[in-house]
């Protein structure tokens, strides 16, 4: 089985218009979520090999395969030769630092220009050293500081910081806008090239101008190795009710699943908390091994949409179909809740196995494939994932059953309404 990677923003964004802040614990247990800065996602990236977290990774061959060179005869390219020239003959530089770009340097900012004018900020041009760093990315071999991001209604979003990372003791909190990475404006930057910049060596600065409630504030952040959590699960023994937290979609994911999944059956609990707030999303081998559990072989857990330009892929439980006759199950999200997430939730509520309790999920639904360029890569989207009753994820999220809000005084508060929400609902007779 190839492994496929939603990411989310890459990665990823904050659901800013709900007012929510993540916690997964039951009651009393700690927050945190996410995956780190430099992993921006874009669900569904499609590199092949092993890849990391940071990508649904597949092997999704471009139509005409082969890649064809071939001018395109109906593209009138006068223009561009005629300001490739100009620039030639007339560009004088103007400051002493400042250096000509070699002919490649200018067909790779063509390149860029070329991607960038379809919209899609998740198709997107990489020169040789960005690329490097996104395939470092995608192998987790990376330092950063501790938060996600994304392009939200235009413009750089926190989804969440990880806790216990610098961006987290830097005061960095969901829904940020991020204006300035060390000075510059990020205004037109994609979330691809954001994590370009953010990341960095260990022990060094980043310097981030972040909006917050109508006021910029200035914050420098040191990077250092970020070391995510991946499950959590336990008991609650006042409400009986067993909750089972995925913070992400690792390829050790499904297995730790497994083994959390086996301690609550083994427990007898007919109640069931899978909190998947904050989770952007991962291996989409993994969502669907986790979705698995609850659908019988065969149903469909999402479909990819190629837009008529291929045959719809659509993806099927395996059938392990093993939860005790009699469980109640609750599903939780928020905006932090991404792209595999997404399709996990999608599938559980399409398929009423599950109750979705909290708020809007993110939106993650579009599926990318990397193609190399000379040293360069383009990453482009090719497909767009739709859940069993044919929602778009894309742009629309997942809503959740019964809405419950998460607020920054709750946070404060340390009070969890989405769980005791969900705890109301599995020991309450009637609803």
């Amino acid at each position: 089985m190839s492994h496929r990677t939603v990411e989310c923003g890459t990665l990823c964004g904050m659901e800013s218009d709900n007012g929510s802040y993540h916690t997964r614990s039951i009651i009393t247990r700690g927050i945190s979520f996410a995956l780190v800065a430099a992993l921006a996602f874009s669900v569904g990236l499609s590199v092949g090999g092993n890849g990391g977290a940071a990508a649904v990774v597949s092997h999704i061959p471009l139509l005409g395969d082969g890649l064809d060179s071939t001018p395109d005869q109906s593209a009138d390219l006068t223009a561009f030769w005629k300001a490739w020239n100009a620039l030639n003959a007339n560009y004088v530089i103007t400051h002493a630092s400042s250096t000509l770009p070699t002919a490649q340097e200018r067909i790779f900012g063509a390149i860029s220009g070329l991607a960038a004018s379809y919209g899609d900020p998740y198709t997107v041009f990489f020169p040789p050293t960005e690329a490097k760093t996104f395939a470092d990315s995608i192998s987790g071999s990376f330092a950063g500081v501790g938060m996600e991001i994304d392009i939200k209604d235009n413009v750089l979003t926190v989804i969440t910081p990880l806790k216990g990372t610098p961006a987290e003791a830097a005061g960095i909190k969901s829904g940020d806008q991020i204006t300035t990475i060390d000075g510059e404006s990020t205004e037109g930057l994609s979330t691809d090239k954001a994590v370009s910049k953010i990341r960095g060596p260990i022990g060094t600065t980043v310097d981030l101008t972040i909006i917050r409630g109508g006021k910029a504030l200035n914050i420098k952040i040191v990077r250092d190795t970020i070391q995510v959590p991946e499950t959590d699960d336990g008991l609650d023994s006042i409400s009986g009710v067993y909750h089972i937290a995925l913070y992400e979609f690792t390829s050790n994911s499904a297995r730790l699943f497994d083994q959390a999944f086996a301690r609550f059956k083994s427990l007898r609990s007919k109640k069931l908390v899978l909190d998947l707030r904050g989770n952007p999303g991962g291996y989409l081998d993994a969502a669907v091994d986790v979705s698995s559990h609850f659908l019988p072989i065969g149903a469909t857990i999402v479909t990819e949409d190629f837009g008529g330009k291929k045959k719809n892929q659509a993806h099927t439980s395996l059938g392990y179909n093993d939860v005790p006759a009699g469980t109640k199950i609750v599903v939780l999200i928020d905006g932090g809740s991404a792209s595999a997430s997404e399709i996990l939730a999608g599938a559980l509520q399409d398929a009423h196995a599950a109750t979705l309790i909290g708020t809007k999920s993110f939106g993650k639904g579009s599926v990318q494939t990397l193609l190399d360029l000379d040293e360069g890569s383009l990453k482009i989207t090719v497909a767009r994932w739709i859940t069993p009753a044919g929602h778009w994820i894309m742009g629309n999220g997942i809503t959740p059953d019964i809405v419950v809000p998460f607020t920054q005084a709750d946070a404060v508060a340390k009070h969890d309404p989405q769980m005791a929400r969900a705890i109301k609902f599995l020991t309450t007779a009637v609803q």
